[in-house]
């Protein structure tokens, strides 16, 4: 099972399961009906779509609404420390919820308790919460953009809300710098996927790919970008794919979905989703090659 898990900015929506289904610019979960706009409802439709391409089963999603009083979040931290190991799922993918730092270390312990630790995977504020709780190195897979990064990167960032002094200092250039810190710092998980206009894929602390191509200006504009990333590389290893062949295959889906759709700044990101499945049916085969070959070749030097 892949399992997603987030919040939706309502007050409206109560704590919601169930698997998740995209219908044009819905989204489905156990009847509730949520407009596939940026954050969560972005990161579980791109996930759906990749699943169906995959013939997997579609996505189990814990969605909560929450206002910012954090009421939501903590009903999502405390079902999932209490149901984690009963759930099993094989992924985890941690999104939007408020960066709560005892309460994530405690979702990290019910993980473990599980038969067979899920593969966990954290993007924005979940992110926040696990290196602010010092439990980076408990996760498998990080999504930061490059302002999140350099808030990875520096030690002195100890709380979530240090995140907003690096929106506006960080330069591109430093990102294998600040990959190497992060790393040093005991801030990283075990992979790295930084988007952004060139995106990176690191692993341990050393840059593995870098992609650039094709480059479509317009997805900058477009809301939930990021997070359609963060959906197709859950999927992917959900779907068996190792974890830098999933990210590798991630950001180049994402770029050319960008290029299918004719993305412009008044593009939606439902827009982009919905031709993941010809673009996987053109390129999915060659990509997945092209990642084998050259993690054979890592494995060789």
């Amino acid at each position: 099972m892949l399992l997603i898990c987030g919040t939706a900015p309502r007050k409206d929506l109560p704590l919601t399961q169930g698997e998740a289904s995209l219908h044009g610019d819905t989204l489905r979960i156990n009847g509730a009906a949520i407009p596939c706009t940026q954050g969560t409802a972005a990161l579980v439709s791109a996930a759906c779509k990749t699943l169906e391409y995959l013939e997997q089963p579609s996505p189990r999603v814990l969605l909560v609404g929450d206002d910012g009083t954090g009421k939501g979040s903590r009903l999502l931290y405390e079902h999932l420390i209490g149901n984690l190991p009963r759930l099993a799922p094989r992924v985890v993918v941690l999104h939007y919820m408020l960066p709560v730092m005892g309460l994530m270390r405690k979702v990290s312990e019910s993980a473990s308790k599980a038969a067979r630790r899920p593969f966990m995977i954290a993007d924005a504020a979940a992110m926040y919460a696990a290196k602010a709780a010092g439990i980076a190195r408990d996760f498998d897979l990080f999504t930061p953009d490059l302002s999140e990064l350099a808030f990875l990167a520096d030690p002195q960032a100890t709380h979530p809300a240090y995140v907003s002094r690096h929106l506006f200092e960080s330069d591109s250039t430093r990102i294998p710098e600040l990959v190497a810190a992060a790393y040093a710092n005991g801030s990283a998980a075990r992979t790295l996927v930084v988007k952004g206009a060139t995106d990176h894929v690191a692993q341990n602390g050393r840059i593995l790919d870098t992609v650039s191509e094709p480059n479509v200006p317009a997805l900058e504009a477009i809301g939930g970008t990021g997070d359609t990333i963060s959906g197709m590389v859950g999927a992917f290893v959900h779907g068996g794919f190792d974890e830098v062949t999933a990210a590798r295959v991630a950001i180049r889906a994402n770029r050319m979905a960008g290029l299918y759709a004719g993305a412009t700044p008044a593009t939606r990101i439902w827009q982009v989703i919905e031709v993941l499945p010809r673009v996987f049916a053109d390129h999915l085969d060659d990509w997945a090659r092209q990642a084998g070959d050259a993690s054979m070749e890592r494995s060789a030097s």
